[in-house]
């Protein structure tokens, strides 16, 4: 006989490519057996904190501030890292290392030897951002169907 948790879609067909399942697995093992309200409240406190740093980075790119750009990024970067949130945390990594007027390897200089412009830096924080923002939409709305299922079970 099929029980609610054979038809239920494993937490790896939920999550997919979006969250790395061991350091998720890690945040899931302190929860109450048959109780995941401790997760869950640290999941969703990443969504709130998530929303704000994205307003104070659309503010940041306004103002043409690399540095509050590299903070924020850098900020929002470990947090969804502790989560296992790697799409994420690599679109945040790019903000930090472009707000630094880095490239995406850390270098300050193009390949001219020229130190990297404001500007370039500024135009590829905007498509990071941009990106960032659908991949934290993207497992946003996975890790929401993930405790659904659970809740329903």
């Amino acid at each position: 006989m099929a029980t609610a948790d054979d038809q239920r879609p494993s937490k790896e067909e939920i999550l997919g490519d979006l969250v790395d399942v061991n350091t998720f697995d890690q945040i899931l093992e302190m929860d109450e057996p048959g109780d995941q309200e401790f997760s869950k409240s640290i999941v969703f406190g990443f969504f709130d904190q998530a929303e704000e740093t994205f307003t104070s980075m659309d503010e940041a790119l306004d103002s043409e501030d690399l540095k509050k750009l590299s903070e924020l990024g850098h900020f929002l970067k470990g947090s969804s890292a502790t989560l296992g949130l790697v799409k994420v945390r690599e679109g945040c990594e790019k903000i930090e290392r472009y707000g630094k007027k880095e490239d995406g390897d850390g270098n300050k200089e193009d390949g001219d030897g020229k130190e990297l412009d404001a500007d370039v830096c500024l135009k590829h924080i905007k498509v990071a951002l941009k990106d960032v923002k659908k991949q934290y939409q993207d497992v946003e709305r996975a890790l929401r169907r993930f405790y659904d299922d659970r809740e329903e079970a």
